[in-house]
């Protein structure tokens, strides 16, 4: 029998799009209960004495091994799940190379781990995997990521 795991919403939601060479870096989730998988921005929760940059850059760090420049604030929408609203930054790789980071947070950690990390051309989405364009949270995400970029007219 799966357990549901209650989670206290938060606030908000601060994930890096970490472009490089005109991709963009994702991290996939996998549950733990029920293997189940997904794309993702990397990103979570700021910590107490956080500015919004030093969130994305520990966040980064922590799940793709990468330190980052934050460059700018592409959007702020409303979310559903665990937190109320979502903050998407732009980023770019200072040092390192990508490889599937870790969950600190008890909590998280007890429910999924972060299994891959994959480049997403953002000219082209003809290479993109079935589970990527079947999630419309993680896609619609990346086609407002591409438009702010002005990959997208």
């Amino acid at each position: 029998m799966h357990q549901k795991i209650r989670v206290k919403k938060r606030d908000t939601r601060y994930q890096g799009a970490i472009v490089r060479d005109h991709k963009v870096l994702l991290i996939k989730h996998q549950e733990n209960d029920t293997g189940r998988s997904y794309w993702i921005l990397p990103g979570g929760g700021i910590e107490p004495g956080e500015t919004e940059e030093d969130c994305i850059r520990r966040e980064m760090k922590e799940e793709t091994n990468l330190e980052v420049e934050v460059a700018t604030l592409l959007m702020k929408e409303p979310a559903k799940g665990i937190y109320r609203w979502r903050k998407t930054y732009h980023c770019t790789t200072l040092v390192g190379e990508p490889r599937p980071g870790f969950e600190p947070e008890a909590d998280a950690a007890s429910w999924y781990s972060i299994v891959a990390v994959k480049w997403f051309d953002l000219r082209d989405e003809s290479g993109w995997d079935a589970e990527l364009t079947g999630d419309s949270i993680t896609y619609n995400q990346l086609m407002q990521v591409r438009k702010k970029l002005g990959y997208l007219p």
